[in-house]
């Protein structure tokens, strides 16, 4: 079989109808957040397949959106090379939001490396730690996010509208909704965009290395992110939402 047979492009790229439609109105989701919110809005990337779109959106379309990304310390080599390649294909600057750096250190020092594999409680603290407290800060200020968030992506993301309005009074948008797999790998090999090559090696959704493994056919689109658990797939970055 030939390399390019087994990438996630030649997989699962296909268009399907409505495409163009969804494509229009995904754009016109941005174009009028972007109005709305003016500076104080923030696409926050967590550089996978679907936020890739998003950001081709914004920049193809040079819409004054802010990105922003968590680096949580324990990133595959990968994701982290992305980030780069995206400011230079774009000639754009990605804002990257750290955890504290006292605190992962006292936290591995206190539980080890693989703390999050001991425990849903301790996974949870290390979340918490490497993604929660970083967002808030990346959020800080910001009057609305946008997300890459589809409905087709978990049974508890079904539910996900095109925006919403969190308890803080922050505007939540997630202009993908209603995009399916097909439609997300369609957009990108249409316009070339770049993806982490870690979905040609079967990871649809790509999160921390520890917590990150290939997913076999059949499984669920969330099966490789902490595998080891079997509670909701969640990180609790996109928890109100999925509860909204």
């Amino acid at each position: 079989m030939s390399q390019a047979v087994t990438t996630a492009r030649a997989l699962y790229a296909r268009e399907t109808p409505g495409f163009a439609e969804r494509s229009a109105h995904a754009l016109a989701v941005l174009q009028s957040a972007a109005v709305e919110h003016g500076s104080r809005i923030v696409f926050a990337s967590s550089l996978g397949a679907e936020d890739m779109v998003v950001t081709d959106l914004i920049a193809r379309h040079r819409l004054p959106i802010a990105i922003a990304t968590l680096v949580t310390g324990r990133l595959h080599d990968e994701t982290l090379a992305l980030i780069g390649q995206v400011e230079r294909r774009y000639d754009l600057t990605i804002e990257r939001y750290e955890p504290p750096r006292e605190a992962t250190v006292a936290f591995v020092q206190r539980h080890g490396d693989d703390a999050m594999r001991r425990s849903i409680e301790l996974r949870k603290v290390c979340c918490a730690l490497r993604k929660l407290e970083p967002l808030q800060r990346l959020l800080d200020g910001r009057s609305a996010w946008i997300t890459g968030l589809r409905r087709e992506q978990s049974d508890a993301r079904g539910g996900v509208p095109f925006r919403e309005t969190e308890a803080n009074g922050r505007t939540k948008i997630n202009p993908l909704a209603d995009w399916s797999w097909a439609d997300v790998w369609h957009y990108i090999a249409l316009h070339d965009v770049p993806t982490n090559p870690l979905h040609d090696a079967f990871m649809p959704s790509i999160g921390c290395a520890p917590c990150t493994r290939a997913i076999a056919v059949g499984e669920d689109f969330r099966a490789g992110r902490w595998w080891w658990e079997r509670s909701s797939k969640e990180c609790g970055l996109h928890e109100q939402a999925v509860s909204a």
